[in-house]
């Protein structure tokens, strides 16, 4: 892919973000949704509403809030905590960050966290009965499980549309200003920012050596809790989503539509497959298969010597997939955008379970 094609698409994704500010509709979506699930309910995040999804029918179970507030657009990722509460931001302009009880569907707080001045893309990282929210405005905000203030907002900078990432110790994050961040979660200090030379929109994945991050380099570097860094491995254009850790295997994607395999105890190259379109949506590993979304609004599961074992066409002639697929027991759960319908369930072997469109 050219640059101009590179550009076309992100300037259909901004273009995206901005135009899901102006609608009015509770059935508009103008954004691509967010998923998470637990062993009962997907979450998902789309539109106007928030969706909790009967995983065993593919039915509604509830929605959040009762009624469409032009206010409020999800469609960042729902975070589930181990107090059982669902923690969201809103894009909308009352920049409602909000806590939901995933048994009912309502309100946890009594109020929902106002004091951010830009837009929720990012989910939150809970750590230590704590809530650190990323927001576009550059700063992450901190929080206790009630909602409100736990500390001083710690200043980043650039807009931060990734979810930070943990090792238990230190808290990880980057940002689209093209640095790198790494916090002390004890006293929100951060060390030197590193530049990794272009936008990282997804977070990095953890390991015992540090973390792995992609970015619009087109690299993948390896960063330790210390701050050292090196490039690891090199893609043929952007790197949009979360890299997949296997054991000593790395698997990472481009939006030229490369899905790349990378041996990490040898330092090279498995393989590379282009399925049918750009891809921005994370690679996701479950069992001996890989499961990879594309644009052109494909879903396919690859073995890992790289050949299609299945896929399916979920976009039909207008969808897309940009949502990164995620599993919950025996599912794997895909969010299609724009498509006939919002979420679809497949099995391991691509047979449809059910799918599910939110009633008008």
């Amino acid at each position: 892919m050219n640059m101009k094609k590179t550009t076309l698409i992100l300037l259909l994704v901004l273009g995206a973000f901005a135009l899901s500010a102006c609608t009015g509709s509770s059935t508009a979506v103008n954004t691509w949704p967010g998923l998470s699930a637990d062993a009962e309910r997907a979450y998902l995040s789309s539109g106007s509403y928030v969706y909790a999804v009967d995983l065993e029918t593919g039915k509604e179970v509830w929605h959040y809030p009762e009624k469409a507030d032009t206010k409020n657009i999800f469609f960042a990722t729902p975070v589930l905590t181990e107090d059982g509460q669902l923690l969201i931001g809103s894009e909308g302009t009352n920049h409602a960050f909000v806590s939901i009880n995933p048994e009912t569907g309502k309100a946890n707080w009594p109020e929902p966290f106002t004091d951010a001045k830009g837009k929720w893309v990012a989910a939150p990282l809970v750590l230590n009965d704590t809530i650190y929210a990323p927001n576009t405005d550059g700063f992450i905000y901190v929080l206790d499980m009630k909602g409100q203030p736990a500390g001083e907002p710690i200043e980043i900078g650039g807009a931060l549309w990734a979810t930070p990432s943990t090792d238990g110790s230190v808290i990880y994050v980057a940002s689209l200003d093209h640095h790198f961040h790494i916090i002390n979660p004890a006293n929100g200090s951060t060390r030197e920012p590193i530049d990794l030379g272009g936008a990282a929109p997804s977070s990095p994945v953890v390991t015992e050596n540090g973390v792995y991050i992609g970015s619009f380099a087109s690299k993948i570097e390896l960063i330790s809790p210390n701050g050292d860094h090196e490039v690891i491995a090199e893609a043929a254009d952007w790197i949009w989503g979360t890299p997949a850790l296997d054991g000593e295997t790395l698997y990472y994607a481009d939006l030229t539509g490369n899905v790349f395999s990378f041996d990490l105890a040898s330092g090279t190259q498995n393989w590379s497959i282009k399925p049918d379109g750009p891809i921005i949506a994370s690679p996701l590993v479950v069992g001996d298969q890989i499961y990879i979304a594309t644009e052109s609004g494909t879903f396919y599961a690859l073995d890992k010597d790289s050949k299609i074992v299945w896929e399916k066409d979920l976009g039909g002639e207008k969808g897309n997939i940009y949502t990164t697929p995620i599993t919950s027991g025996d599912l794997i759960l895909v969010a299609p955008y724009k498509a006939d319908f919002s979420l679809a369930a497949y099995d391991v072997e691509g047979k449809q379970a059910w799918t599910f469109t939110p009633e008008k």
